[in-house]
């Protein structure tokens, strides 16, 4: 595989696949396939560096030039802990994080009208950890080899067949391998272009088509350094979070976060449909600085526990400070020949969860086992791989897909329905309900197959992965060699 998808664009023949005539990739190999990423998000880096440790090839090739993340807060559960402390990267993960504390839910007068603790360490094995989203993709950046890494690398369109797969690039070169992983996002232009192939050929599910749904859009911003004299509460070693809910009148909820440096992360979310003033300014606006400061000049006044929403955004460069719809969708088609989504190209979830990043990167562990399993490699082995991807996954992310649904409803929503679910869930619900809810959410913990295992941690269960069959095919055959060599 090349290095570089500039160095396919020499003066040898392209067959009309699109391959080059000496180089065409041979139809069954004992080599691990060629794998080739679109999007360096947190899929995308997470599956590379499985893919390293796995000994995989790959390359990885990102549209933009450079990626500037949202400064927004992330939370990780338990359930991808297990896969960090593999990859021996979870000290630095807790390095830059802070463990879930207290949660409070405030009126707009700020009278508080639920409240909950962290769920114990030694129950989950690991704590909920809360970071500014920046400081997890910079550490996970960093652990591509630069080499295996291409920037403003726009795709065009995709070719597949039974011999490979190549990319072409808005720049004018091309690559090939034998794998295509969508891992750019929720406007996948690899999703987009399988589907319209699909759609084109009467295969692609109706569903597929619709557009996704926007009921929210949110400005997201993280703080300079602040002073603790004057917000004490960021001191504590527990990361504290208010979220405070709008009347029936308006639309807005607003979220704050304690994160590492004594710094707070904010979060103004707004259901659309709600309120038409607010409707006009979050879509019409250009997602420009300018244009962020007029919405922030409209909701300054709102109360918080620290003050006012005003004065964090005077703390805020704001140049930090982005807006983004709150889009979801649960696609049908993940996986077709060669090709096979992942994360936001495959499943947009809600953040009211904090299970989008989650779920992305138990995918790419999930993908990197099937990847690592394809012995030799040959085109069906290849589909049967993808296929058993999406069978290990497609269930598991339906269920978590309905439950970032109602507790977005929970957090962010305003219609009268939407308060009656809050009110129910916040005040009805009893608190081991909801703990014994938290505690399954977090049993099913993948790792990868190919790399030494960490233990079980908590005292509660841990679901059972599906084992590798190469690694078992591997011990059963060197098993039976050895009892050849015993008998001779």
């Amino acid at each position: 595989m090349s290095t570089s998808a500039e160095t396919t664009t020499d003066s040898k023949p392209v067959s009309s696949a699109g391959y080059k005539g000496s180089d065409l990739p041979p139809l069954i190999t004992d080599d691990p396939p060629r794998v080739l990423i679109a999007g360096a998000g947190l899929a995308g880096l997470f599956l590379g560096i499985l893919l390293e440790k796995a000994g995989i090839p790959y390359e990885i090739f990102e549209r933009s030039a450079e990626i500037k993340p949202l400064g927004a807060i992330m939370c990780l559960n338990p359930s991808i802990h297990p896969a960090f402390e593999q990859l021996g990267l979870y000290e630095q993960l807790k390095s830059f994080s802070k463990p879930g504390g207290d949660t409070t839910f405030y009126t707009d007068q700020l009278k508080v009208t639920a409240s909950s603790g962290p769920i114990p360490t030694e129950t989950l094995g690991y704590d909920f950890l809360l970071f500014a989203r920046p400081a997890l993709y910079d550490m996970l950046f960093k652990q591509i080899p630069s080499e295996k890494i291409h920037m403003s690398k726009k795709i065009l369109s995709f070719q597949q067949n039974h011999e490979g797969v190549m990319l072409r690039f808005s720049d004018n070169t091309t690559v090939h391998g034998d794998i295509l992983v969508g891992a750019d996002g929720a406007h996948s232009s690899v999703r987009q272009h399988l589907h319209m192939i699909l759609d084109q050929q009467g295969l692609l599910p109706k569903v597929d088509l619709k557009s996704m749904k926007k009921g929210y859009i949110s400005l997201v911003g993280t703080t300079d350094t602040l002073d603790t004299a004057k917000y004490p509460f960021l001191t504590k070693p527990e990361c504290e979070t208010a979220f405070i809910i709008g009347d029936k009148n308006t639309p807005y909820t607003w979220v704050l976060f304690s994160v590492p440096g004594d710094k707070i992360c904010w979060n103004v979310i707004v259901q659309l449909g709600i309120e038409e003033l607010a409707d006009d300014q979050f879509r019409s606006s250009d997602w420009v600085p300018q244009q962020n400061q007029k919405l922030m000049d409209l909701i300054r006044h709102f109360k918080t526990p620290y003050g006012t929403l005003g004065d964090l955004f005077d703390a805020t460069p704001i140049e930090h400070v982005s807006k983004v719809y709150y889009e979801d969708k649960m696609f049908e088609t993940w996986t077709h020949g060669r090709t096979v989504l992942i994360g936001d190209a495959a499943h947009k979830m809600l953040p009211s969860t904090g299970v989008g990043a989650v779920n992305a990167m138990q995918d790419a562990v999930i993908l990197a086992n099937c990847l690592y399993d394809i012995k030799p490699t040959s085109f069906d082995n290849i589909k049967e791989a993808l296929k058993e991807f999406k069978d290990q996954r497609f269930d598991y992310i339906t269920e978590q897909y309905t439950q970032s649904q109602v507790l977005a409803m929970m957090q962010y929503g305003h219609n009268f329905s939407e308060r009656i679910l809050r009110h129910m869930l916040l005040n009805w619900m009893p608190k081991s309900m909801r703990l014994s809810h938290q505690i399954k959410a977090s049993e099913f913990r993948p790792q990868a197959n190919f790399i030494p295992q960490v233990p079980d941690r908590g005292v509660n269960k841990v679901a059972s992965q599906k084992p590798s069959r190469r690694i078992q095919k591997e011990k059963e055959e060197a098993a039976a060699a050895a009892k050849v060599a015993a008998t001779v």
